[in-house]
Formats: C-alpha cells, structure tokens, sequence
C-alpha cells in the first residue's frame, strides 16, 4: 500500500480538561509551556480529575498530524512507541479508526505516554507529558518498506530529546533519502530550537526538503525579529519552509517566492494541536494535487477550526464538498 505520509513521532495519549488558573499557581506550573514529568506527578495531577469524563484522543504532535492528513482523505502512516496498556490499545484503535497504518510492537512492562493538556478560559493550553513508553521507540521500529512507498517522511522534533529516539528519527530520514521519498521537520517547540540551534540548520540545510515552524520558533532559530526577514533566512538553506503565525496566518516559502496565506478569524477555545493541524493541511495538499497556495488556505482553515474547539482532533472533520471550494482560489 503506498502513503502520502509516513510520520515518526511519540505516542501519547492526549487528555484534555479544563482548569482554572488557581490550579495553575497551585501546581507550580508555566502557562502555556510543555512540561516533561514522570509516572508519579502525571499521576498526582490526573489524580484531581473524573478521568472517564476527560476527552481522549491518540496524539503527540506528529500523531496529531497525520491523524489530520486521515481526516482530508489522505493515505496515512505512523509509528510510535506504546505500553502494553489499555491506554496503549486506545491508541492504536483510535488512529487505526481513521484509516491510519500503524503496526508497532507495544513496549512491555512500561505504561504508555501521556499527555495532560490543562486548558484555561484564555485557550491557553499548559501541557504535562509523561513519554513513558514512547521513549522506547528505535531504529528497529522504522519500516523501510512503507517509508519507500510514501512520498513524504514527516518527523516531529521532539524525538531530538532522547538519544534513541533520535536514533530512530535518524533512520527514517537515511531511508526516505535513500528511497528518494522527501523529508518534513518540524521544530516542535522555542526551547527546541534553543537546544539544538546548530544540529536544526544542519538538517535544514542537508535533508530536510519541508521545514515546519512557528513565529517564535523562527525567531530563536535565525536570530531575527521580522518573520518575513525570517522565513527568507530559513528559505536560503530549506527548499520549503512553512511559518504559522498565529491568528495572523502564515508565509509558505516555495521555489524562491514568498506565499502569504491570510488567518482566519474564530474565538479561540483551545489552541492544542493548531500548528499540527496545519502541518496536516499543508502534507495532505502538497500530496494530492493541489498547489501551496491552495495547500496553505486549506491548512489555515483547519488550523482555525481545531482552535475554536476542545481537542487537537477536529470534532467536525472537512467534507470533500468543503475542501474542494476552500481550494478553489478563483472564487
């Protein structure tokens, strides 16, 4: 079978809630910032919650995107680490629900990972990540026969925090080279980029064929304040560099010319998995015809109705009908 994309990312089970700031201050915990932590204190914080009322959903970011590129209509792959665990068997269900290939060895003994996602009344969302078994995964999990029959590898930055599962994000970009299948990263996230400032432009400039980042992200990368002045700075070493911008859109760089692509305006309730609901758009245009404009007002589009709800997983997905006139520039 082949696929559009074939993502490598951690996996984790999302769980979301509502919260008040108090509990915030109470917790010790930055707004807005992703925490790593351990067993005990994911357990002590979702020990104050009704877990079977909370929202769950198989995520990581690049689980979240290509959970996004399923929902379009495109061929979709995934491998990532989980636990021999109930939670771990939500996982699979839940993205192999959505048509996602997924065949993974689950990670005895080991619970699999999750993420808290406390969500306050500003959309603001404080995430708390126990990688658990996602930790595990190895070049050994990497599939080069799927990776040869995708057109795209996608990788998620945040495997760049362990030296295995860096390993393993390693592998899958050798395999996509030497299957000439392209190559997505994306940043992840600010203290990211500041970890790993010069091994990024390494892999900007080597085989990284898209380069996803935020506003932020770009900034700390190049050193500059300007995002346009940024997204050229990328451009000169990336073929492709796409930037979201936050409620202000995004700049796609293809082929030397600068894409504006215009944001969309919601009321914005949770901002978790927005830029990973674009990444979706973007991979799922570019790999099934449409062009990059077309592709980045499709991304804009679902990255503002991922915002307007509770959830990295759209609860109302895009029909075929609607995203055949949002990509229909002429009208």
């Amino acid at each position: 079978m082949t696929h559009d994309v074939y993502a490598v990312g951690n996996a984790l089970v999302d769980i979301q809630t509502m919260v008040a700031d108090d509990l915030l201050s109470e917790l010790k915990l930055d707004k807005g910032i992703m925490t790593l932590v351990d067993d005990e204190k994911q357990a002590t914080v979702l020990s104050r919650f009704d877990l079977p009322s909370l929202s769950r959903c198989a995520g990581g970011s690049a689980a979240n995107t290509i959970a996004a590129v399923a929902d379009f209509g495109g061929k979709a792959a995934f491998v990532g680490k989980i636990g021999d665990d109930e939670t771990g068997q939500f996982f699979l269900k839940d993205l192999r629900a959505l048509g996602v290939t997924i065949d993974v060895d689950p990670q005895p003994g080991t619970p699999s990972g999750t993420c808290a996602v406390l969500i306050t009344e500003d959309a603001q969302r404080t995430m708390l990540t126990n990688l658990a078994a996602s930790t595990a995964l190895s070049e050994a999990d990497i599939d080069e026969e799927v990776i040869a029959a995708s057109k795209y590898v996608y990788i998620e930055g945040y495997l760049f925090t362990g030296e295995q599962t860096k390993a393993a994000a390693y592998k899958a970009i050798e395999l996509a080279k030497k299957n000439d299948v392209k190559v997505a990263f994306t940043a992840s996230d600010p203290f990211l980029v500041n970890m790993m400032k010069d091994e990024m432009w390494d892999l900007i400039r080597g085989p990284v064929d898209l380069f996803f980042c935020n506003e932020e992200e770009a900034k700390s990368l190049t050193g500059l304040d300007d995002p346009i002045a940024c997204a050229n700075k990328i451009h000169e070493s990336a073929e492709n560099v796409a930037m979201t911008l936050g409620p202000n859109g995004s700049i796609l760089m293809h082929g030397g010319e600068a894409i504006p692509v215009e944001g969309v305006k919601v009321k914005a309730i949770d901002t978790t998995g927005a830029g990973d609901m674009y990444a979706g758009g973007i991979l799922y245009g570019i790999t099934n015809g449409l062009d990059w404009r077309q592709s980045g007002h499709l991304a804009s589009h679902a990255a503002a109705r991922v915002v307007a709800q509770m959830g990295a997983r759209l609860a109302t997905p895009f029909t075929a009908e609607e995203v055949k006139q949002l990509t229909d520039l002429t009208v």
